[in-house]
């Protein structure tokens, strides 16, 4: 199974357009050891020329470019994207959609919480279905089960998806934004049949519950939420008045964070994702960055490929 992160920042990209904050002046600088990144997507193959798209952000046209994979040459007109899976409704991670519209219909998995949204609050499927159209495929999830269903996705042979739900709140456009749902967010457990390889990938992760933690714990690698280092981190800062729980996101440092939770971990991979601007890890000279380094987590970049 072949995996290439497309996009490793959170909403707003790195450097940010309007922010002047440390690591964004100092990317423009050259003062600290830093590189761009998109917005969070990845791709997954089974064959290194099928992919399927999990999550389409606006940055996915020079997501594309930077990635010769997606770009094969077999046709007139040709994507390797056989699929696109969408892990929330959030517009970082939907309104790349609307790139993709000059090519064939879409096969679109994602759960119907997500499918409401997007046919409602932001009517994206119905703007694209006066272009490529759209074909889509329910996500099941249940939060009163032990047991989630894997699907498997037509054209990425041997590889299985199953969709898990977190805890989390819909955009702030969806209809339900203050009655969460079962399915408003998920994350994906992916898993190569042939090798019982897997990877757990959650770009936005604000709970450990037991079904996430098992998950993880069975994974090969996990490919995780790396947006904040801190609970205060945007209050500290001045730009919001929001704590990392409030945004859905666990902090890496603190009680309960992402670094004791990948700590007690036996994972052989253990990448963060989806990391905010503000983040000092993406200083890669920065005491939080050795920290990661010291507890073996990596930190994620565009065009990152992990071969599972």
């Amino acid at each position: 199974m072949q995996i290439i992160v497309l996009g490793s920042a959170a909403g707003g990209g790195f450097p940010q357009w309007n922010c002047n904050c440390h690591n964004c002046n100092g990317l423009r600088n050259g003062t600290i050891n830093a590189t761009a990144r998109t917005q969070s997507s990845i791709a997954v193959s089974a064959n290194g020329s099928d992919w399927v798209l999990i999550n389409a952000s606006p940055d996915i046209l020079t997501q594309i470019r930077n990635t010769p994979a997606l770009q094969p040459n077999r046709h007139q007109r040709d994507s390797g994207i056989a699929a696109v899976v969408l892990m929330d409704a959030q517009i970082d991670h939907v309104t790349g959609l609307l790139m993709l519209r000059e090519g064939k219909q879409l096969p679109i998995y994602c759960t119907p919480s997500v499918w409401d949204d997007l046919t409602t609050g932001l009517p994206l499927m119905h703007v694209l279905s006066h272009y490529c159209g759209v074909q889509w495929h329910p996500l099941p999830t249940n939060n009163h089960v032990t047991q989630y269903p894997a699907i498997q996705v037509p054209g990425i042979d041997g590889i299985s998806f199953t969709a898990l739900p977190l805890k989390s709140k819909a955009p702030p456009y969806s209809p339900h934004r203050e009655q969460p749902q079962v399915g408003d967010n998920i994350g994906l457990l992916i898993e190569e049949i042939a090798t019982g390889k897997k990877l757990f990938y959650a770009p936005g992760l604000g709970a450990l519950e037991p079904h996430i933690e098992n998950a993880m714990r069975t994974a090969d690698c996990v490919l995780v939420d790396g947006t904040l280092w801190t609970e205060d981190e945007m209050i500290t800062l001045g730009f919001s008045k929001k704590k990392s729980a409030d945004m859905g996101h666990l902090p890496q440092t603190g009680p309960g964070g992402m670094i004791e939770v990948l700590d007690a971990m036996d994972t052989p991979r253990k990448i963060l994702i989806h990391i905010n601007n503000t983040n000092p890890i993406l200083d890669a000279d920065s005491h939080q960055r050795a920290t990661l380094t010291q507890h073996g987590i990596e930190v994620a970049f565009d065009g990152m490929e992990i071969t599972l």
